[in-house]
């Protein structure tokens, strides 16, 4: 449900994400001979990624991008060819941009970008603000003040869109967790509407200080309802991925699998299954990708973002379905718009 009053920010995200699309472009001319490599004839993303030396990962960023952009096609069999426009890509074309776009080829941020899709990662993750825990070491989410930082430069996007994912999660009196709920914006909008419900919020510890501040200013605004969120909500510090979780109604996983590999996302799915009573639904609200992998250009964009910054992508609709599946849910064929190139999907236990 949108508010007709309420704009969409989208395009101030567009501009911010498009150097990294632009850096995928430099890339993929310079660095990683994608166009030369399809000169020959089509091949199959498999058989691209495999002559280019790409694991699956960066291939699911490059690949998509360069479909977006309409320099790739893919025919009825999934092959993969040189459109009409990419062929100024390519040397054998009379004329060619391939000299123009070369004066961008030794950018910082081309060369690191085609460092990263060659190692799947950064060589360097010591300073990488978005990478999240996994394994045995510790977070860098528990670092305070780098957690406050990062927390707090996502607040604004989530207190606009939490509104709107709130009026679209089913209502109903019982229990809502929100996984790595960050600010808790989502969960106190969806309480809100819910004065019957209960929720918890689970993150690492210093998350949910940020959290709790949150809370108490939402308390101080004096908003109808908000003097008894206290009572409705727990603050669960923990690890999504080794701790229990609590049984619930209601699992939102907002902005979380687009952080991780597929088969992280896969194990998470099943966590969340196993949490769910029976009847409970899983909501899903994050960037999709065509199903086909072949943009849109704003989501490719962003899946090179998270590519640059965290252990993700972005996953299509369909990838997320078959996780579902796997973890023993009932995907729905509900796909809600929201903001911010956002949408939401669930799945029925």
């Amino acid at each position: 449900m949108l508010n007709p009053l309420q704009p969409d920010p989208a395009p101030i995200t567009r501009y911010l994400r498009a150097m990294f699309g632009s850096r995928l472009l430099i890339a993929a001319v310079h660095h990683l001979p994608v166009f030369e490599t399809l000169s020959a004839g089509p091949l199959s993303l498999t058989e691209l990624s495999s002559r280019l030396n790409l694991a699956e990962r960066p291939a699911h960023v490059l690949i998509p991008a360069l479909c977006a952009m309409d320099l790739l096609g893919s025919d009825e069999a999934g092959q993969l060819h040189i459109t009409e426009l990419g062929r100024y890509l390519t040397q054998d074309q009379t004329p060619n941009l391939t000299g123009y776009t070369g004066l961008e080829k030794d950018d910082p941020g081309a060369t690191e970008m085609a460092l990263r899709l060659k190692n799947d990662g950064p060589l360097d993750t010591s300073d990488g603000i978005s990478f999240v825990k996994e394994g045995e070491g510790p977070s860098p989410m528990d670092d305070p003040e780098l957690s406050r930082k990062f927390t707090l430069g996502l607040a604004g996007r989530a207190k606009h869109l939490s509104p709107i994912v709130a009026a679209n999660l089913t209502e109903r009196e019982g229990h809502l967790l929100d996984v790595a709920g960050g600010t808790g914006y989502y969960t106190y909008e969806w309480l809100l509407k819910n004065p019957a419900s209960t929720a918890t919020l689970l993150d690492r510890p210093a998350v949910l200080a940020v959290a709790t501040e949150v809370l108490d200013e939402l308390i101080r605004s004096g908003r109808p309802g908000a003097s008894r969120l206290r009572d409705q909500v727990t603050f669960l510090p923990g690890d999504m991925l080794t701790d229990a979780l609590p049984q619930t109604d209601l699992l939102l996983a907002a902005s979380l699998f687009h952080d991780w590999p597929s088969p992280t996302c896969q194990l998470l799915a099943h966590r969340f299954a196993s949490a769910l009573r029976p009847g409970g639904e899983l909501w899903v609200h994050d960037a999709f990708l065509n199903d086909g992998l072949d943009g849109p250009l704003a989501v490719t964009d962003y899946s090179a973002q998270l590519f640059w910054g965290t252990k993700g992508r972005c996953y299509s609709r369909a990838e997320y379905r078959s996780w579902f599946v796997e973890a023993g849910l009932q995907p729905t064929t509900d796909a809600i718009p929201t903001q911010l190139d956002y949408g939401l999907i669930r799945a029925r236990k």
